[in-house]
């Protein structure tokens, strides 16, 4: 089989389900962001050294592709349970973050990303988690996506941050804070 299909050349895609759209899409841009977030979540991991680290990000990484698979479904098709979103990720990632959060200093400013090169890696992949977030939103304004969803991204976004912050303090790195 071919990588290549020739079925987009003229701007179009399929979404699961049948339904042919524009490239330009909402909804292809929520999943685009989505194996974007995955990609840079990758990198990170490929970086980390730490096996249960690794295994986090793999977890969460696995995870994305449903996210992706809900995106990418027509939103006028029932959804496939590989689509679904389970409520379970979102209290895991809360549970992770409470414990993350507990080894950390309380902040009182906004931190200057940059501390360490996991840290800061970890920052790009919160940020685009958050433009993930927007897309979603935006998206949904078109289809329907389950609650959990966005539910699940935006706690991914604040683990992203947690995350970082305790990859900075645990290479006993200085967190830069801004000065207005």
């Amino acid at each position: 089989m071919k990588i290549y299909t020739k079925t987009g050349d003229k701007g179009t895609t399929t979404l699961v389900g049948g339904k042919r759209v524009c490239k330009s899409d909402k909804q292809l841009d929520a999943y685009g962001t989505i194996d974007e977030l995955n990609s840079f979540l990758g990198l990170l991991r490929a970086k980390l050294t730490d096996d249960r680290e690794r295994q986090q990000i793999f977890i969460i990484q696995n995870s994305l592709f449903s996210v992706g698979a809900q995106l990418a479904s027509d939103p006028e098709k029932p959804l496939i349970d590989a689509a679904k979103v389970d409520p379970q990720w979102i209290i895991d990632l809360e549970e992770i973050i409470d414990q993350l959060d507990l080894q950390l200093p309380k902040i009182k400013y906004f931190i200057i990303y940059g501390d360490n090169e996991l840290s800061a890696l970890c920052h790009v992949c919160r940020a685009v988690a958050r433009r993930a977030e927007r897309a979603i939103i935006l998206a949904n304004e078109d289809a329907f996506f389950e609650e959990q969803l966005t539910m699940y991204i935006n706690r991914l976004s604040d683990f992203l941050f947690t995350f970082a912050r305790y990859l900075a303090a645990k290479d006993s790195s200085i967190n830069f804070f801004w000065k207005k």
